[in-house]
């Protein structure tokens, strides 16, 4: 190997020396590769197993790599959804002295799925419009902290299931560019491109019969920026109201809570005359009910996902009569005697399949649909063996699809579609 090979990491892992990194990153051989679905890609893009864990690697420009890296390393510190860099290979050559492109170098985002081998799989047919709600979510929490990304698109994103509906991460930062603020054209720009884009993505989905046919691609492309204009608008405009109306300071927190936004610092000034006083969101961060699950439970998960669980939390508060005790008591009692005997019933082969936080939503969703058949409420322990039979051991491995590309993932839809109906008919965990 060249000795000129340079490696900027910020926790380099010695493992790397190990990889063939004078061969043209196209025909790195099998025996190192894990052959995740990917999204489509302007540059070659492989998945490695290296030390226990998955790693993408992208080959591209040196000075493209070393800003793409470095971005990558800003998203991370500012806690915006993004993929973790590992770092920079530079000085790469052949063994005839070749010299080859340098390769960024990225963790795999466990449980993450590129858009289209979601929709090889067999999806709802609103799985277009989770997307886009998604999508639009990670659009403005980026513009939010002065991100402008100048590629957006469903192929430059990530992934993960969170309580029925998906949460987004970016994964290719190589056109974008981090200010103290943007612009209101600068984000116009953004959302233009991204509705364009994911028109144009859809479009060639359905021209491969991949895309429901009830799906109307110029109606989901202009439904990203709606969303996305409306979310915007709540947490950044401004509002009016009288001294008496003080009620309306907390309503408006609420309201951003509910959307899974902490208010850090909001600005209250008054009019001229006194009359009236204005409220404005200075900073606004993401990930309520994150954060508070994160509190009580110790529990990292998806913003959706800790709703729904926080949800179940209080329910199990008030079926125990313990609304009086500090949350902090019943929080650990709820995760002993519900959520981590739930997920411990769940074969061991089989957790791989989604994330824990996720499997608990469906296990209280399967409940819900169980407990409506025999119209009387069931024990959540009573349903796993149902769900795990019925739903969960017909899903694909989510947590790394190894050896399965996306053509495979549209044969597993296949085969789950063929299976008997009659059983789990209008279960919405199966559409």
């Amino acid at each position: 190997m060249s000795n000129r090979l340079q490696i900027t990491a910020a926790a380099p892992d010695p493992a790397l020396l190990t990889l063939p990194w004078h061969i043209p990153l196209e025909e790195w051989p099998d025996e190192v590769l894990a052959a995740l679905p990917r999204g489509i890609s302007r540059h070659v893009v492989r998945f490695v197993r290296l030390s226990g864990r998955v790693i993408a690697v992208k080959e591209i420009g040196e000075s493209v790599a070393h800003r793409e890296y470095e971005l990558l390393r800003q998203l991370s510190r500012i806690d915006v959804p993004s993929v973790e860099p590992v770092g920079v290979i530079t000085g790469r050559r052949s063994r005839d002295g070749e010299e080859l492109n340098s390769v960024l170098i990225t963790e795999h985002l466990q449980f993450s799925l590129p858009y289209r081998a979601l929709f090889s799989q067999y999806l709802r047919p609103d799985t277009a419009t989770r997307l886009i709600d998604a999508l639009a979510v990670l659009l403005v929490r980026l513009h939010l902290n002065g991100f402008y990304w100048g590629d957006v698109s469903l192929s430059n994103t990530l992934f993960r299931r969170d309580a029925g509906a998906f949460a987004a991460y970016l994964v290719d930062a190589e056109t974008g560019d981090l200010h103290q603020h943007l612009s209101d054209g600068q984000r116009a720009y953004d959302l233009e491109i991204a509705r364009v884009n994911v028109i144009g993505e859809l479009m060639d989905l359905e021209a491969g019969e991949i895309l429901d046919s009830t799906v109307d691609t110029l109606t989901v492309g202009e439904m990203l920026v709606v969303r996305y204009e409306e979310l915007w608008q709540e947490l950044t405009v401004s509002e009016w109201f009288e001294p008496g109306e003080m009620w309306r300071v907390q309503s408006r927190i609420s309201r951003l809570n509910h959307l899974g936004f902490d208010v850090g610092e909001l600005d209250m000034s008054t009019d001229v005359d006194g009359t009236r006083i204005r409220i404005q969101p200075k900073v606004v961060d993401a990930g309520h009910h994150h954060r508070r699950l994160m509190r009580l439970t110790g529990l990292d998960v998806q913003e959706n996902q800790a709703r729904r669980l926080l949800n179940d939390m209080d329910a199990y508060r008030a079926a125990t009569e313990r609304q009086g005790e500090e949350e902090e008591f019943v929080a650990h009692d709820w995760l002993r005697t519900i959520f981590e005997p739930a997920i411990r019933a769940v074969p061991r082969e089989l957790r791989g399949k989604l994330e824990p936080a996720e499997i608990f939503h469906e296990l209280l969703e399967h409940r819900w649909y169980r407990s409506q058949e025999a119209e009387q409420d069931l024990p959540l322990i009573d349903v796993v063996p149902d769900y795990v039979d019925h739903v969960l051991r017909h899903r694909p491995d989510e947590k790394a699809v190894l050896g399965l590309d996306t053509a495979t993932l549209r044969a597993i839809s296949d085969d789950v579609e063929d299976e008997p109906a009659d059983v789990d008919a209008g279960n919405p965990l199966l559409g």
